[in-house]
């Protein structure tokens, strides 16, 4: 689910979906403000013909061939891609502004998993009838959560994701070091290979630090690996404590030492995958889509062959992910829309997920193909990928999540670029969300 096409929960997903409606429950007065609060009842999926599927950049190079299929066996009701800036943000706000001028431009939507409430709240999205989606039952639990609203669906899963630790094997190896679990354990490997003929140049680590969407994940990551939390499980903010302080300040000493180069400040997905894959990086903070780009052997990766993944490292031990994906809803203002059902409901087929998985090594929402032998061989990292899912945090799921995700933005961006102290940072932030989850 990366960030910039927008781009998982222990699965004891009855705590997920505890949190979810109680973050649901703490901010149901909003929806009076923000446009009136969800659909009555599952609408008509009527009407059969082209339809558009609204979708970020895609950087797989793969989404043409997943719609050419459909079009193939469907020539009167094609699919045409209109195809949205690379960033998270960048993709929200045409899709909330097609939404508010009911413009019919959009069919399907591609929903980052956080934008559900939002969406469904302000009556954007369908209401779906759950028992026409049968692949919510070979789903991840977690998954058919983010595509609910007040206990209704609203969208359908058809990506998941969890932040890796991609690493260079080969110069570890050469350190005689192992995958870190901690940040110290990290930060030690990074000193070792420094000191390497073959580390000369090497930066330590980098995530996403620009102030965008990627941001929230990693200061999120940040603070959940050290044992804090965002919003607690009663709804309420809770980011002013001493493990979201000690979180965020793993973060901020990172770049005062240099272990992180200044230049991440300015990293979205993008910018750090071409850092790694140039050999700029020992550690990167990543989505699984950066495997199959890294591994290519055409010249455009200088370390094919020479990484591997593990679990995102935490202040005493392996740390925890942020929960990514991503949803496809039908626009409320849709035409056509039981070819807009019926071309998702091909989409999260076993065989569509399965060939996007192969084709571009996105995470999958259904829970078998974790297990499936053939494509471990050929994707190791989906072991690691399947633990950092089932641990992940979601992010809070709020009417405003607009307003939430650029306050945390302005507070971590503050702090790592020294505007203000991580402790102040986590003050005001505190104050900001009990004054937007709240009202």
């Amino acid at each position: 689910m990366r960030f910039e096409r927008s781009h998982t929960r222990k699965a004891v997903a009855s705590a997920v979906v505890g949190s979810l409606l109680l973050l649901a429950s703490a901010c149901g007065g909003d929806d009076s403000s923000s446009g009136g609060g969800a659909t009555t009842g599952v609408a008509a999926l009527e009407g059969k013909g082209p339809i558009t599927f609204a979708t970020g950049k895609d950087t797989s190079g793969f989404l043409p061939d997943q719609v050419a299929a459909w079009n193939s066996q469907h020539p009167d009701e094609k699919v045409t891609v209109s195809e949205l800036p690379e960033s998270a943000d960048g993709q929200r706000q045409q899709m909330v502004q097609n939404a508010q001028n009911k413009q019919d431009s959009f069919s399907v939507l591609n929903l980052d998993v956080v934008w559900t409430a939002e969406f469904a709240a302000n009556r954007w999205i369908l209401e779906l009838p759950q028992d026409q989606f049968p692949s919510l039952g070979k789903a991840i639990p977690a998954t058919v959560e983010t595509a609910k609203y007040r206990d209704k669906l609203y969208a359908v899963p058809i990506t998941s994701d969890g932040g890796l630790l991609y690493y260079r094997k080969d110069l570890l190896d050469k350190a005689g070091v192992t995958p870190p679990t901690t940040w110290d354990e990290m930060l030690a490997a990074c000193q070792k290979v420094a000191a390497l003929p073959e580390g000369k140049g090497v930066n330590c680590y980098a995530g996403q630090f620009e102030k965008y969407e990627g941001l929230t994940v990693n200061f999120s990551e940040a603070v959940n690996s050290a044992g804090g939390v965002v919003v607690g499980k009663d709804g309420k903010p809770n980011v002013d404590t001493p493990e979201a302080l000690a979180g965020l300040e793993e973060l901020t000493k990172g770049f005062a030492s240099g272990a992180i180069p200044k230049a991440a400040i300015t990293y979205k997905e993008e910018e750090g995958r071409r850092a790694f894959q140039d050999g700029k990086l020992l550690f990167h903070r990543n989505w699984p889509y950066v495997y199959a780009l890294a591994s290519k052997t055409d010249g455009s990766s200088k370390v094919a062959g020479k990484f591997g993944v593990a679990p995102l490292p935490g202040k005493t031990g392996p740390g925890v992910s942020t929960l990514g994906g991503h949803n496809y809803a039908i626009s409320a203002f849709a035409k056509n829309k039981a070819t807009a059902a019926d071309f998702i409901k091909f989409m999260a087929s076993e065989e569509r997920q399965r060939a996007n998985l192969q084709a571009s090594s996105q995470a999958p929402s259904w829970a078998s193909l974790y297990d499936d032998p053939a494509l471990n061989k050929t994707f190791p990292y989906l072991a690691p990928l399947k633990a950092s899912i089932e641990k992940a945090q979601p992010r809070p799921s709020v009417v405003k999540y607009g307003d939430v995700t650029a306050a945390v933005q302005e507070a971590a961006y503050d702090a790592l670029t020294s505007k203000k102290q991580p402790k102040q940072a986590l003050t005001d932030l505190q104050t900001k969300l009990s004054s937007l989850i709240t009202q």
